[in-house]
């Protein structure tokens, strides 16, 4: 009998090993079209091991609520769509034909279920999912400063749901590669992007030490808000240089210290209740930074504290936000008393 149970116990496990990688399959089919669209690009070489690397990523031993998470795709309304703003500060989606009260309550529904929203505005066919930030303030600080994005191949680092990247194709990027580690980020995209119907955007279940060490070519890489959650940043924007095509620009978005000199505030355990924030430096040290990754013509663009009216609480983001990480009697510094937030844009050139 122990040996009987042994076997069953092998073919189970042999027979769920065989059926992962089909759920991966199967997902990944969803990014067909980009990766179609890529072969007349310099990451044509790349296609292939982006697609197992994303394969990889989303079998279902990934997460556990990754099968719920899909099953949500699959149960969404088929909404035809009239038109799609992706140059308003809520990107947005018209539907062709008026929603009924029920329809309406089910994609609330379905879109609620893929909380928390951290990123937006979005408006898809009337539901206004109000994200915790205000991403079209920064989008609007940095779009005027930034090279067009005019034909640019463009990469997104740590994108999230791909707010950005549907702004930089208002803007005329030829195509936008986003990645980002955090699979109810990479479900939200594709949630929206099966209202939308871009396949010039993607945003793939991965992060930048996940991508292929000769992929290249970017016109345009943007690296926003992921500099300070690296335990080395200059690796990582040597990682971004290598992204680069010659002369291509990085548009740096990070947490800085405003003060003058060659500082870096490294937190005893948190920041803003945030465990993964490593290294916070002055605009001076981030600059240098920069120099020591051989990238160029490094300038300061915008520099902006950042406030509760820009990233906040809202019903389709319901946990803590910025007015729980400040002091409660100090707001220019944080609970740990250390200074409160305060974010730099810089460009850099290859």
């Amino acid at each position: 009998m122990r040996v009987i149970c042994t076997k069953m116990h092998f073919l189970d496990h042999m027979h769920a090993q065989t059926q992962r990688p089909v759920a991966g399959k199967a997902a990944v089919e969803r990014f067909a079209g980009f990766f179609d669209r890529c072969k007349a690009t310099p990451l044509a070489p790349q296609i292939e091991a982006l697609r197992e690397a994303t394969m990889t990523r989303l079998r279902p031993e990934s997460h556990g609520d990754l099968s719920n998470w899909l099953a949500v795709l699959e149960q969404l309304p088929r909404i035809q769509k009239k038109h799609a703003h992706l140059d308003a500060h809520c990107v947005m989606v018209e539907s062709a034909q008026r929603i009924d009260s029920a329809t309406n309550d089910t994609l609330r529904r379905l879109l609620a279920s893929l909380h928390p929203w951290r990123k937006g505005p979005f408006c898809l066919h009337g539901i206004y999912i109000d994200s915790e930030w205000r991403c079209d303030w920064k989008w609007a600080r940095l779009i005027h400063a930034i090279a067009p994005l005019r034909d640019r191949l463009v990469m997104d680092v740590g994108c999230g749901n791909g707010y950005y990247g549907y702004r930089a194709l208002a803007a005329d990027a030829k195509l936008v590669l986003g990645i980002d580690p955090t699979l109810r980020f990479v479900l939200q995209f594709l949630a929206i992007n099966q209202f939308i119907q871009d396949d010039r955007l993607t945003v793939l279940p991965l992060a930048d030490d996940d991508l292929p060490a000769q992929l290249g070519g970017f016109d345009t890489v943007f690296s926003m808000g992921v500099l300070y959650h690296r335990r080395d940043p200059i690796a990582h924007l040597a990682r971004m240089r290598r992204l680069l095509r010659p002369g291509g620009e990085l548009v740096l978005e990070t947490l800085v210290l405003d003060e003058s000199g060659r500082n870096v505030l490294i937190p005893a355990k948190r920041y803003a209740k945030m465990r993964n924030v490593y290294a916070i430096p002055s605009t001076d040290a981030v600059i240098e930074w920069l120099g020591a990754a051989n990238l160029q013509q490094v300038r300061l663009v915008n520099l902006t504290p950042t406030t509760t009216a820009e990233q906040r609480t809202t019903p389709w983001m319901h946990y803590q936000s910025l007015s729980d990480f400040l002091h409660p009697s100090d707001s220019t510094r944080t609970l740990e008393g250390y200074p409160a937030p305060v974010r730099a844009i810089l460009l850099a050139q290859r």
